[in-house]
């Protein structure tokens, strides 16, 4: 449901002046200005010093208080509004974004679980298991600043022998600080997440891709066969806990979802 005007406005506006700054904290790296911006803009929500439902600058303004690019801008905002950060309103503005469950089109599961649901053997490989500091990339993926401690994981699952997905994961350090203690190979990454953080919103992004050399070679299928790549971040309150990119082979995998009135 779209906010009413009194609830979209409650909160006094992100002004001009609050932009002459908005770089300062930034850590000097080779990135693209617009994506230098997203990661500005993205650590301010995270800090609450931009809070829910503030009204921010237009595109001119920030153009001009920043002195870049009005596409560079606007590729910038566009690319926050469509990850959920912001939230623009038709003559009113862009505000910053209210954090909601998403009605997905299916629930997140532990694979085990669902594999044996169907009857069959799950087992898994553990393929990649490493504690790390966060690249500008995973930060903004987090919403942690550059340097946070991580882990990162690539788990391979099977199920009857037959390898059905690569699952590739970063994971907040301090919300689950014991990972890379875990036994991969005898319970799943969601297992223990859920155990210290329990998920209480999450969201999809679904894509249909060629894999790359490896890719195919631990799926054991060929380069031809299309894969379903999901892109999963999810929530524990307000802190996101993990980010997955979890590849299927086409051949043995669907989406499934029921909807009631």
């Amino acid at each position: 449901m779209e906010p009413l005007v009194s609830d979209v406005t409650r909160v006094s506006d992100v002004t001009s002046s609050h932009l002459a700054n908005l770089f300062d904290d930034l850590p000097d790296a080779p990135l693209p200005i617009y994506a230098k911006l997203k990661l500005a803009i993205t650590m301010k929500i995270s800090s609450g010093e931009w809070q829910t439902n503030q009204r921010i600058p237009s595109e001119a303004e920030v153009v001009k208080a920043l002195g870049v690019s009005r596409m560079t801008v606007n590729r910038a905002l566009r690319e926050l509004t469509a990850e959920g950060f912001l939230v623009r309103h038709q003559g009113l503005g862009t505000f910053v974004a209210e954090k909601k469950a998403h009605s997905a089109l299916f629930e997140v599961h532990n694979i085990a679980e669902e594999v044996a649901a169907r009857g069959h053997q799950h087992r898994s490989e553990l393929l990649v298991l490493e504690s790390a500091k966060a690249s500008m990339e995973e930060a903004m993926t987090l919403g942690v600043r550059t340097n946070h401690g991580i882990f990162r994981s690539v788990v391979l699952h099977f199920e009857n022998d037959l390898p059905i997905q690569i699952e590739e994961r970063i994971v907040n350090a301090t919300l689950a600080p014991e990972y890379a203690k875990q036994d991969f190979a005898k319970h799943t990454p969601y297992e223990y997440l859920m155990s210290v953080a329990p998920m209480t919103e999450g969201e999809h992004l679904v894509e249909a891709i060629l894999p790359n050399t490896s890719e195919c070679e631990r799926l054991q299928i060929q380069t031809s066969e299309p894969c379903l790549q999901i892109k999963r971040r999810t929530w524990a309150g307000d802190d996101i806990v993990t980010a997955a990119r979890l590849l299927h082979p086409g051949s043995r995998f669907q989406l499934f979802g029921h909807f009631g009135r």
